[in-house]
């Protein structure tokens, strides 16, 4: 088996070490590009949202470096997401390529389907064995997520902001040179420190920005044009509402019950959505009033275009925004999305914000 998946974030960084210390070999994409994007718009159906047109870009460049099997998590409810596998396998298949799918579906999905595949992924022979792999992802994903945050509190607060770019470039570089979950746990331990050494400006209290909506454009940096970044540059501290932290945390690791952040932003979310809408859609009302509620100064909402549930989650935004004086704005990406335009809403929003805050300040 030489397994890949798509990129999303950082999911690949602690799936490239998970997979190979428990002895699969893994193929990672390169990193998500307009040539990976190009690819996927060109066979994938026309409407479909951005993520499945990237991750068919993704898996061709994968089966062209010897992939055969793509590992893929699966859904349910009222969101195209849970049909990825299928229309993904059918656009392969046309294009001439024998590649299996391994879904990891919910648990209400079957309990069979989903531990035949974990423990085929896993090469486990008992639950035991589970238990000890996910406790190795676990710490993966968690410590991946975090060096990613630190680097977004780092560049807000550098005199130099270029200079955590530049040490984040190099963990990423060297992420794909790096075999196992040891090596890459050293890896991330040393761009922690070089971070924690970038000098920081003091008493500055800058702009603090939620980014809320669909979780692969609030997590992968190519698709919403490395938004983090941007933001930090002007002084911005930016928070994400979804990371594969906060996922695992609140689907695997509570379930059933869900862990108490998102409990949380369901009960804030209910006065205007009582629902489920699909995708991340109630998430995303309530993590606009959860960021309120600490204070944040606004929020931006990303999604793919044609993205029913944050479109649901889109139009109640306005709504939330105007009850509590909450500035709230809303990006919505594809595949022609202009990166000029899109600096200068976040350009715009940002002085809003910093015009909004002086006033409170002042008086």
């Amino acid at each position: 088996m030489k397994l890949t998946f798509p990129h999303m974030g950082n999911v690949y960084i602690a799936g490239k070490a998970f997979f190979e210390e428990l002895g699969q070999q893994v193929i990672i994409p390169p990193r998500c590009s307009s040539k990976t994007l190009e690819m996927g718009t060109k066979h994938a159906p026309e409407t479909i949202c951005l993520p499945l047109k990237i991750m068919i870009g993704n898996f061709i460049e994968s089966i062209e470096k010897g992939a055969d099997t793509i590992l893929l998590t699966g859904s349910c409810g009222p969101c195209r997401f849970g049909y990825y596998s299928i229309l993904e396998k059918n656009v392969l298949n046309d294009l001439g390529y024998d590649i299996d799918f391994v879904v990891l579906d919910p648990l209400r999905e079957g309990l069979k389907p989903l531990r035949d595949n974990v423990y085929k992924l896993f090469k486990a022979k008992n639950f035991m064995d589970v238990i000890i792999a996910g406790k190795i992802g676990w710490q993966l994903i968690k410590k991946a997520d975090y060096l990613i945050q630190l680097s977004n509190i780092k560049r807000a607060y550098a005199i130099d902001s270029y200079e955590v770019d530049s040490i984040i470039d190099d963990y990423y570089r060297k992420v794909e040179k790096t075999f196992g979950q040891k090596a890459m746990m050293n890896l991330m331990d040393e761009t922690m420190e070089k971070l924690n050494r970038v000098k920081i400006k003091k008493d500055y209290q800058p702009i603090k920005i939620g980014l809320i909506g669909e979780i692969y454009t609030v997590i992968e940096p190519f698709v919403n044009l490395e938004i983090e970044r941007k933001l930090g540059h002007m002084g911005v501290l930016v928070e994400k509402s979804l990371t594969p932290t906060i996922w695992v945390e609140h689907h695997v690791k509570s379930y059933p019950f869900g862990s108490k952040t998102e409990r949380q932003k369901y009960r804030l979310a209910k006065p205007y959505l009582k629902t489920l809408v699909g995708g991340h859609g109630r998430e995303t009302v309530g993590s606009a009033l959860y960021y309120k509620d600490r204070g944040f100064d606004g929020v931006i909402q990303l999604l793919p275009l044609n993205c029913m549930p944050e479109i649901v989650a889109k139009s109640i935004l306005s709504t939330v925004s105007r009850d509590f004086d909450f500035p709230i704005m809303t990006l919505i990406l594809d595949e022609m999305t202009g990166e000029a335009g899109y600096l200068t809403r976040l350009e715009a929003f940002v002085d809003l914000l910093r015009r909004k805050k002086e006033e409170v300040r002042y008086g």
